[in-house]
């Protein structure tokens, strides 16, 4: 488990660390992200999957994720002031942003069955 943990945080370095260096308009996990996909693939390419340690921390970390929004709800409680006065704004972003991940997941998903339609 431990090692697992460390290969997480280890690429959350590497992508932090790139996002600092390159000034990327990204976030940092986002980037670590896709290099840890990047690397899981190369090494089941490579006939070296499942990698056990890093699914274990994963399946950790998804089983109490919960766990994760506490503070940001905590943020909603403390701050209830602000979010009842810009209740309009925050509701027009809210609709507009779950309508643009709609369409994007839609598209991705479009774009997945073609490719994989070709190729099969």
């Amino acid at each position: 488990m431990l090692r697992g943990i460390a290969a997480l945080l280890f690429f959350q370095l590497i992508g932090e660390s790139l996002v600092f260096l390159t000034k990327l308009p990204v976030p940092g996990p986002v980037v670590a992200l896709v290099l840890l996909f990047c690397a899981l693939q190369l090494g089941r390419s490579m006939g070296r999957g499942p990698f056990p340690r890093i699914e274990g921390v994963a399946e950790a970390l998804l089983a109490n994720l919960g766990l994760l929004f506490v503070p940001a709800g905590v943020g909603i409680v403390s701050l209830w002031g602000v979010m009842r006065s810009e209740a309009g704004p925050i509701a027009l972003v809210l609709v507009a942003s779950a309508i643009i991940t709609l369409a994007a997941t839609v598209w991705t998903f479009i774009a997945a069955r073609r490719y994989f339609d070709r190729k099969g």
